[in-house]
């Protein structure tokens, strides 16, 4: 199992642009093979920052997400909404 926290810092005046693509990516990613959970959180404290927090069956299907046609497009649209660049964690399981 594949867990990651990717942190979007979006420029206040482009968080109602930013919402369908948000809304589009869940979508489109709820629906792919090794998707277990894909879902994006509000910050209580920084209105501004959205946090997905995803699990993946494998390295594999998170690889194969990053290269689909939604993700390739939807990312760098966001990308351009925002006021710096997104964090990512990618994190295995301890065990």
């Amino acid at each position: 199992m594949i867990r990651v926290i990717a942190k979007n810092f979006i420029k206040s005046e482009n968080i109602s642009a930013a919402a369908p693509l948000f809304r589009e990516l869940i979508d489109a990613t709820r629906k792919e093979s090794g998707c277990i959970e894909y879902r994006l959180f509000i910050d209580s404290q920084a209105p501004a920052e959205y946090v997905f927090t995803e699990e993946w069956a494998s390295q594999e299907a998170l690889d194969t997400h990053m290269k689909s046609e939604h993700f390739q497009r939807i990312i760098p649209q966001i990308g351009e909404l925002s006021s710096k660049p997104l964090e990512v964690a990618i994190l295995s399981e301890f065990s």
